[in-house]
């Protein structure tokens, strides 16, 4: 967390924040290993897309090591679409879930990467919780951040039969997770009109119980952590960014932001603002709408770079406030 943060405040993730919370940066002469191995687990029959959008944005965020885990009926065509990624193929249910013969594949991994992303692509939600509950001992043992996003999310309301359900679940490690204002409400029961209006709340009490960092998606993105902090992104109607595979972009870039060794709200923050800059440029570029999801993540390596050089410059100024660095568009 960067210093002086306030709890009591909503911090803009603007300019000013970014700069004086640089990303962990590779030495000149590291290997693919320092810059973070990231295991993707989703897909189905019929998504297979959503992981690999969610893939390519991990790189894209700087993620030096790749290891995705998807449905073996799908296996070869994302290893052809992904030639950069060790791919496994998971055996399945008739309703595209992934079986608890997964672990045998998942579980030597969980000692041998920075980050875990759950979620993309994946269609039965039951199973997939199942599958998540297996593995949160495992990478909770072994220091692995976590990033839970799409149907993965439901991991709250499928309990393990021996769960008490008379208090919420609530992650034995900090994890992100990615909701859309829909699915906040599917999670909460909140109704999802009053969490539109009124995120900062839910969004609050969410991280505080289940020990997680929220990121609410929409035009004002709300980025809430178990101790009460909260940050805010108010984008500029960018109706472009939302469209069919943009969350699968944004988790990407945040796991990878994870991999990368970020903490799990400096992932979040500087993934949300990834995101919506790199609509930005897309927007000005191709206009406001049209624009694909998996463009979004072609425009992130240039804006990474950008940032790191303003972060750069803030640092060697002498006396310069964190707020002063102007964003490069």
């Amino acid at each position: 967390m960067p210093p002086a943060m306030d709890a009591s405040k909503v911090h803009d993730v603007d300019p000013g924040l970014l700069a004086g919370w640089p990303l962990p940066q590779p030495g000149a002469g590291g290997d693919k290993e320092l810059r973070g191995h990231i295991l993707i687990i989703g897909g189905s029959r019929e998504m297979p897309g959503a992981i690999i959008l969610a893939a390519t944005a991990a790189l894209r965020a700087g993620a030096g090591k790749l290891t995705i885990a998807t449905g073996a009926s799908v296996a070869q065509l994302v290893a052809l679409a992904m030639p950069e990624a060790r791919v496994i193929g998971l055996s399945e249910h008739d309703t595209d879930g992934f079986s608890l013969d997964a672990l045998a594949s998942l579980d030597p991994l969980t000692d041998r990467v920075d980050a875990v992303l759950v979620g993309p692509g994946m269609r039965d939600p039951a199973s997939t919780a199942h599958l998540v509950h297996a593995l949160l001992p495992r990478l909770a043992d072994a220091g692995v951040g976590l990033v839970l996003d799409a149907c993965a999310m439901d991991v709250l309301l499928h309990r393990p039969h021996d769960a008490s359900e008379s208090a919420p679940m609530r992650f034995a490690r900090p994890v992100i997770m990615t909701p859309h204002c829909g699915e906040m409400a599917h999670l909460t029961g909140i109704d999802k009109d009053c969490i539109v209006g009124l995120p900062d709340a839910p969004a609050l009490a969410a991280a505080r119980d289940w020990n997680a960092v929220i990121a609410l998606k929409g035009a004002r993105t709300v980025i809430a952590a178990p101790d009460g902090t909260l940050w805010q992104h108010e984008g500029a109607g960018n109706i472009g960014l939302a469209s069919s595979g943009s969350g699968d972009v944004l988790a990407g870039i945040i796991a990878g932001l994870l991999a990368r060794g970020a903490s799990e709200t400096q992932a979040a923050c500087w993934g949300v603002a990834l995101h919506a800059r790199a609509g930005d440029r897309l927007a000005q570029r191709l206009g406001p709408i049209g624009y694909l999801a998996r463009e979004i993540s072609m425009e992130v390596p240039a804006l990474l770079a950008q940032l790191g050089n303003q972060n750069t410059f803030a640092a060697g100024a002498a006396g310069a406030a964190p707020g002063g660095v102007a964003m490069v568009p």
